[in-house]
């Protein structure tokens, strides 16, 4: 974590860029970000997610997107694969940003709904164990802190960490995610 927070402030100030205008009214983005969950290293658990950013008159933005989560949980010498698929719609306040509107530190709050199944429905293991978890309509929220640096006036370096909370689940309701992303401006 040190060093990922470590490389964001190098690119804040290493990437050269001019002052442009951004977080203009109606701008949208189209955002690609990907990552840990819960501290998992990502062969344990992972995520990736793809929103489209709207962007408001107060410089804050919605955002509308979709993500898959996974987390594999272990049984002797396998995994079991629980995997989320949601959909969320939410808004991000904007706290803070430089005077040359390279970094920006944004708040945000969602609404998620989706669907999970644990190791995609089959019931039955090799060694003949069952899973008792059945697959579940998933309903909650996130709370999401990003920063943002501007490389160049159409692409976005994105860090992102974010705590979900959704019920329906019969493997676990919090999940955090950490991640690194990239937002494209389309217009």
């Amino acid at each position: 974590m040190k060093n990922l927070f470590l490389l964001f402030i190098i690119m804040c100030f290493a990437v050269p860029t001019g002052s442009a205008q951004r977080y203009l009214p109606g701008m949208r983005g189209l955002q690609f970000d990907t990552g840990t969950v819960n501290g998992l290293k990502p062969d344990e658990g992972f995520y990736a997610g793809m929103a489209l950013s709207t962007y408001t008159k107060r410089a804050d933005r919605w955002m509308f997107g979709f993500e898959y989560l996974e987390k594999r949980h272990p049984y002797r010498e396998i995994h079991i694969p629980q995997s989320q698929f949601t959909v969320d719609a939410g808004y991000y306040l904007k706290f803070l940003s430089d005077p040359r509107k390279t970094f920006f530190a944004s708040i945000g709050a969602s609404a998620l709904a989706g669907f999970e199944t644990v190791n995609w429905s089959e019931k039955i293991l090799k060694d003949g164990a069952t899973v008792k978890n059945e697959d579940a309509f998933l309903y909650g929220g996130a709370l999401t802190l990003e920063l943002e640096t501007y490389l160049t006036d159409r692409l976005v370096f994105l860090v992102r960490i974010r705590e979900r909370l959704l019920g329906g689940s019969s493997v676990g309701k919090l999940n955090t995610q950490i991640g690194l992303g990239i937002k494209i401006i389309i217009n």
